[in-house]
């Protein structure tokens, strides 16, 4: 492996590393404060205090979890500037607008509104509060909405052209980036994933009252709210995700294809692998077990429309590296100093492939004179290593299935008012409380790795993207975020079960421990 290689690929590792520990506390915080509301909008239509207490309680934990992903996310950012340099130079003028507008609006607006919900209980009327709780779920979300157009833009890059004269990505329609149709699917999937993972905290603690027959009226209102909501959150989940392929479909096809293990295009419609062995050196996957038509209309939305396999994705890229190649001898031209408008016409025309041309710099120095085994290796590149994309969408989908059974079975039996006999029930909810999170962080595995060898599609390749740095200084700053961002995951994990085993309780001592079940626990007898 060559130093630029190291530097790459610790880059990487550094940025994956404090990103998947900052989203352990994103989706909690986007979930739990409109749950929060939920709860809070009860107590102010009925003035019943128990939905205050819960309130209260379960803003502890949000508490908790807001204060570390905040200081998680901070760092996360400063990355962009230092582990990515060039990245930051060369699309900043994009990149930047929506973190600028996410800052200034979505996290001063819920960091602001967080403070007056934890001290403004006696200083505010109810209503107000209800206002104040509203504007931090309002604030947690607008923060992911910006955050989530400026990936969206990563993936699928619009409203921006590139300058010859500045070298650079400049921005041209700011409606284009915010409206970006990958954006806002990101953005509603992602947060219905946030209300899933809140839905299953706040369902598995209240189980584990139920299961100890303690706090048992608190518990059992909190667990109906985390029913209801997560059964509707899971449903969205399931419905975004088809959205999502579909999108993906349109504008991503190789991410689309290592999903699907897709190594040929099949006639249209092509079926969807429910499971196989992807065999990277045969091209193939063993074992596979299809659904017929499936893929093809999640994908296109239609039956008569292919898929395209990867081996003809890679065709068609070298194809595309060949015209990048010619694209770049003209830029090259025009850098020179001939902006003749025969030299400017001959660049427009091959300027959309001049990203695949700049996959080769991986290979060889000299673009224009790159051999065809270098044309080969890039055009290999351009698709992502099928089994971690085909592996992680499949277990994050079986998580989703299971979501989807646990919220239905603890809705049914909560309407049938049976569900204090089903101790099976709130064993497997307080078992799957982390399984949320394991299906987030997949779900950006698939986005994030399925997108290489870009840091933005089809415009600037991941290798070149990185800061001239050295890899024992990478090293040292890795480990040292691991280090801090470990201890900070330890400490919340400590707090979060200190507090969640308190219980309600903590809030006026004694008002529901001694609570005990009726035979048949439900929402009526509480």
């Amino acid at each position: 492996m060559s130093p630029l290689d190291d530097v790459v690929s610790l880059s990487r590792l550094q940025f994956a590393a404090t990103a998947m520990y900052h989203f352990l506390f994103v989706p909690l915080t986007l979930g739990l404060a409109w749950i929060l509301f939920i709860m809070e909008s009860v107590y102010v239509m009925t003035g019943k205090e128990i939905y205050k207490d819960m309130t209260k309680f379960w803003g502890k934990l949000f508490g908790i979890n807001f204060a570390m992903g905040v200081t998680t996310g901070i760092t996360l950012e400063f990355q962009f500037g230092t582990n990515w340099a060039y990245y930051s130079h060369y699309v900043g003028d994009i990149f930047g607008t929506p973190l600028a507008i996410e800052g200034m609006m979505a996290f001063f607006l819920e960091s602001t509104f967080v403070g007056l919900f934890f001290f403004g209980w006696n200083k505010l009327s109810r209503v107000q509060h209800l206002g104040v709780t509203f504007l931090v779920a309002l604030g947690s979300s607008l923060s992911a909405l910006w955050i989530l157009i400026a990936n969206g833009w990563m993936n699928h890059p619009v409203g921006a052209e590139f300058n010859f004269e500045t070298m650079r990505m400049e921005l041209v329609s700011i409606t284009e980036v915010i409206f970006n149709p990958v954006a806002q699917v990101k953005f509603v999937h992602t947060v219905a994933a946030g209300y899933v993972t809140a839905s299953m905290f706040v369902l598995g603690i209240s189980a584990f009252y139920l299961l100890k027959a303690r706090d048992v009226n608190f518990a059992l209102r909190s667990f109906a709210i985390a029913a209801g909501f997560g059964l509707l959150s899971t449903l969205s989940v399931i419905v975004l995700g088809d959205e999502s392929g579909y999108t993906v479909g349109e504008v991503n096809q190789a991410k689309l294809a290592a999903i699907e293990a897709e190594w040929e295009t099949q006639p249209a419609p092509a079926g969807i692998t429910v499971f196989g062995l992807p065999n990277e050196q045969t091209q193939r996957t063993d074992y596979a077990v299809k659904i017929p038509y499936a893929l093809g209309l999640i994908a296109t939305r239609s039956v008569d429309k292919e898929v395209l396999g990867i081996k003809e994705l890679k065709q068609n890229n070298e194809a595309r590296i060949r015209n990048g190649m010619r694209a770049y001898a003209a830029l090259e031209r025009l850098k020179s100093g001939d902006k003749s408008p025969a030299a400017r016409a001959t660049f427009q025309a091959l300027q959309e492939d001049l990203g695949y041309g700049l996959l080769l710099k991986k290979y060889t120095p000299n673009v224009i004179d790159a051999t065809a085994a270098q044309i080969r290796m890039a055009a290999n590149d351009t698709v992502p290593k099928v089994a971690p994309m085909f592996w992680s969408f499949r277990i994050m989908v079986g998580l989703g299935l299971l979501f989807l059974f646990i919220f239905s079975a603890s809705f049914y039996f909560l309407v049938r008012k049976r569900l204090a006999a089903q101790r099976w029930l709130l064993k497997l909810a307080v078992a799957a409380i982390p399984l949320p999170w394991v299906a987030a962080e997949l779900g950006w595995v698939v986005a994030e790795y399925g997108r290489q060898p870009w840091t933005i599609a089809g415009i600037l390749p991941t290798h070149l993207s990185a800061s001239s740095l050295q890899a024992g200084s990478l090293y040292f700053s890795l480990a040292g975020f691991i280090g801090f961002y470990t201890l900070l995951l330890v400490v919340e994990m400590t707090l979060m079960v200190k507090f969640a085993r308190q219980g309600p309780s903590s809030l006026h001592t004694g008002k529901y421990h001694w609570e005990r079940p009726a035979r048949d626990t439900s929402i009526a007898t509480a």
